[in-house]
């Protein structure tokens, strides 16, 4: 496989409006596999790194990831190279690749590791999240139980369970919607924050189905920067919290003053 071959494969996959080129090295790097170049749009593979082509055209499909994430961005990577944005580009390219047939994934090839890899779901996983959701319920319970003595809930959360507000909300949460374990308790934590319930559930089917959590957080990211009504939303509830913040360090500072006020 020549540099002109993997160019033509990585077209296949999925075309970019901006020409770009592949190059050999000829070389083996300790560092690092090939590198993108944004300024000259050009793919640079050590392919001496590699016996095996598809792990080369891994390392392909990577680098061209970078100049369609550029592309997108009117041919400019932002400062930091490797962002959820990144990724999500990255996992739909290798998507095509294994649907075109171009690219196989090394990780179906192994039976011992896709043992392990169940043993993981279900034990770890699972299982986990499944912890998660009845901590959530168990929180639920101890709130009415606060309510019915008189005592705040949130007292109780900070000096008797001494856990932070926002997980025992989350966890909670991934209680209320029934959250499927399967997902892990790190998928279900992103889905608790998920306000809308079709949202939610679309996500929540696009992570069983196989899609990355990168992939999955990118999609209705795009789909709410897309509708204006959504983002007008957002800014207001981002403006709201501001303000709120601001007006508390106000007050703050105005008792302070008026404390010096009545020392002097």
């Amino acid at each position: 496989m020549n540099a002109d071959q993997v160019k033509e494969i990585l077209i296949s996959i999925e075309d970019s409006p901006l020409e770009f080129t592949v190059v050999f090295s000829g070389k083996n790097s300790k560092k690092v596999n090939g590198l993108y170049k944004s300024e000259s749009r050009e793919i640079l593979i050590h392919n001496r790194n590699f016996a095996d082509g598809n792990l080369l055209l891994y390392t392909a499909i990577h680098e061209y990831a970078h100049h369609v994430h550029a592309c997108s961005r009117n041919g400019k990577l932002p400062a930091r190279a490797h962002t959820s944005e990144f990724w999500a580009v990255f996992h739909r390219l290798l998507e095509k690749a294994e649907e075109k047939g171009v690219y196989h994934n090394v990780f179906a090839a192994s039976p011992e590791l896709n043992a392990l890899t169940e043993i993981i779901r279900i034990k770890y996983l699972a299982e986990n999240g499944e912890m998660v959701k009845n901590f959530g319920e168990k929180l639920l319970q101890a709130r009415d139980l606060c309510v019915k003595i008189g005592g705040r809930f949130e007292d109780y959360i900070d000096r008797i369970l001494r856990i932070p507000r926002p997980a025992a909300t989350t966890a909670m949460k991934t209680f209320q919607y029934n959250l499927n374990t399967a997902v892990g308790p790190d998928n279900m934590r992103y889905l608790a924050g998920v306000k809308d319930d079709e949202q939610r559930a679309s996500a929540e089917q696009a992570l069983l189905e196989g899609k990355s959590p990168d992939t999955v957080k990118m999609g209705f990211k795009k789909t709410a920067e897309t509708d204006p009504h959504e983002r007008l939303v957002h800014e207001k509830e981002r403006l709201e919290r501001t303000i709120e913040t601001l007006s508390k360090r106000l007050n703050e500072i105005t008792e302070e003053l008026e404390k010096d006020a009545d020392f002097f």
